[in-house]
């Protein structure tokens, strides 16, 4: 499988992203890895590249302060533009990014085009949980101000994509709500319940914030801007609990002693809640694999998200989707879309 990785996106660029890159392909000799960028900044500090990996020269890159949509239109041989024009081109199976998020966005909208049916894209990343399944969580940025239509269509990709990664043959659907009754929440929630409800999937209802974690269900919906907050959030906690955690342990001597006694227990702890772990997010809805890693990823972060652009190419996760969205007729209004509605 052919992967094209945009070697200028993100604030450790280049050189971080070649690390993690050559990481992947060094793991997995199937893959063949296609640097994006600027040749003389990605060979920097790299003698000699393994077979599998090859570069791409892009002469411009999408900084994090352009305009999403007006770079994708005046930057046409940018990194980023490069490596979803040759998805288009069919000469890469997937791309993976670090850079603009809302830039890559609408370029995956404008260059790549979606999936016929599908007029709102929607951010999937993997959620830590209790019990160690994991949650897929959709959106979680991607659209601002969706339809009820546009999060039942949510639920049919993400269920495809819980199934075909992790093997669950009915996952568990939740809808992220204020609270656990059906008439809760407002218009948005409570009209997509009712398609949840009405649906073929294992719906099990509305979901609260509090649980999601607890592993309550397996694929969660909400609207982009719900789905943010609560990935920050859950971001952030994560971070303080580990500060908190730290300040208690080193308090006096006795503690300092068990702390050091247990470091490799915080070490794992730290890992369950660690993104990197998870490398980045399918943009689902889109006609081609478009994974979005964080911006400050690490050679870590870089290498899981190739791994997961592997994933949805081994299981052929968006002809799965292609196929379920005609299957239903889960058509939304095609007049809705913005494809340069995220600007962040």
């Amino acid at each position: 499988m052919r992967i094209a990785v945009d070697a200028m996106g993100g604030d450790n660029a280049p050189r971080e992203i070649v690390k993690g890159a050559l990481a992947a392909a060094q793991s997995d000799k199937n893959l063949e890895i296609i640097l994006v960028g600027r040749e003389d900044r990605v060979g920097q500090g790299v003698s000699t590249l393994p077979d599998n990996v090859s570069v791409v020269h892009a002469a411009e890159v999408i900084e994090n302060e352009d305009k999403p949509l007006m770079a994708i239109r005046r930057k046409r041989n940018a990194s980023m533009v490069v490596a979803l024009q040759m998805l288009k081109e069919g000469q890469v199976d997937a791309v993976v990014s670090a850079g603009n998020t809302g830039a890559l966005m609408a370029g995956a909208s404008l260059l790549v085009g979606r999936i016929p049916g599908v007029n709102k894209p929607a951010l999937a990343p993997v959620f830590p949980t209790e019990d160690g399944r994991g949650v897929v969580a959709v959106d979680i940025g991607a659209a601002m101000d969706p339809r009820p239509e546009n999060l039942y269509q949510y639920a049919i990709m993400g269920n495809l994509y819980y199934k075909a990664v992790f093997g669950t043959e009915r996952p568990r659907v939740g809808l992220l709500n204020i609270g656990v009754e059906p008439e809760k929440g407002n218009e948005l929630v409570k009209e997509t319940y009712k398609k949840l409800a009405a649906s073929e999937l294992n719906f099990i209802g509305n979901v609260e914030a509090r649980d999601v974690l607890q592993g309550q269900c397996d694929v969660l919906i909400c609207d982009g801007f719900v789905g943010n907050i609560l990935l920050k959030g859950c971001e952030g906690l994560a971070k303080s609990v580990m500060y908190w955690m730290k300040g208690v342990m080193t308090k006096n001597p006795v503690r300092m002693t068990g702390a050091m006694l247990a470091r490799n227990a915080f070490k794992d702890l730290k890992s369950f809640a660690d993104a990197e772990d998870i490398g980045g997010a399918p943009l689902l809805g889109i006609n081609g694999i478009v994974i979005i890693a964080h911006g400050s990823s690490s050679p870590r972060a870089v290498r899981n998200g190739i791994k997961v652009a592997g994933e949805f190419v081994k299981f052929g996760i968006n002809d799965k989707i292609i196929n379920r969205v005609k299957e239903t007729g889960a058509l939304a209004s095609q007049t809705d879309l913005d494809p340069a509605e995220n600007k962040n």
